[in-house]
């Protein structure tokens, strides 16, 4: 007896794009989100990056020239069209920040993507970079941190947005913040807002904590039957 093949077409893997804009730690990204099960493709084509069922935004190195990367290949219209449509994206270590207002380095400020209000700034701690394995304080109810709620990740950052000003509107979801803390110092982890997320530290070399992460992120995303751009 044949089988049935008039339901849902059998799961397949998701299809995500990194955003390809010259950032250093992509390599260690794409190679990360394969071992979660992800089909991954490394271009800052936009009918590719529109189309994915995830966006992957990394960033390494100095808020401005992140940003300047960013803007360059079209990622800044890339992600804000994805999110207008509800698409999930998420942000690593400096792809975190570019999503607040503005980043302060070195006396130069830099404007950010606007997603969330505040601005980037330089840790206060007795010693900077923050650099290693640090626990984090998550949620109750994150799906981002489902099961990895009291483990350790990995950080490589002297700058972080160090507060939280966001005041939801009507019926709005509060997006939920991930804290840790350096020195004393508190700042932003990681961030859940819808279809938007971002973590400060990297999930890519935080082990399996962060393979775990990855996955529970890709468990989120939608699988598009037509792989285009809308």
């Amino acid at each position: 007896m044949s089988a049935d093949t008039s339901s849902a077409a059998p799961d397949r893997a998701p299809r995500v794009v990194v955003l390809d804009h010259g950032s250093g730690n992509v390599r260690s990204v794409v190679r990360a989100l394969e071992a979660a099960g992800a089909d991954v493709e490394l271009t800052a084509d936009r009918p590719a990056a529109l189309g994915a069922d995830g966006l992957v935004v990394p960033g390494v190195g100095a808020y401005a020239e992140t940003i300047a990367q960013v803007r360059a290949v079209g990622g800044d219209r890339i992600v804000e069209r994805r999110l207008a449509g509800g698409l999930p994206v998420l942000g690593i270590c400096v792809g975190l920040q570019i999503m607040f207002d503005s980043g302060t380095e070195h006396g130069e400020r830099s404007t950010g993507l606007s997603q969330w209000p505040g601005e980037v700034t330089r840790l206060e701690a007795e010693i900077v970079p923050h650099m290693g394995w640090n626990t984090i304080e998550p949620p109750a109810g994150s799906r981002l941190f489902a099961g990895v709620e009291a483990e350790r990740f990995y950080f490589v950052h002297s700058y972080a947005a160090r507060t939280w000003d966001f005041d939801p509107v009507g019926p709005m979801v509060p997006p939920q913040v991930t804290w840790a803390e350096h020195g004393g110092d508190r700042f932003v982890a990681a961030v859940e807002n819808g279809a938007l997320s971002a973590t400060q530290f990297h999930p890519e070399k935080s082990g399996e904590a962060g393979a775990r992460l990855l996955r529970n992120w890709l468990a989120t995303l939608p699988r598009r039957t037509d792989g285009h751009a809308a």
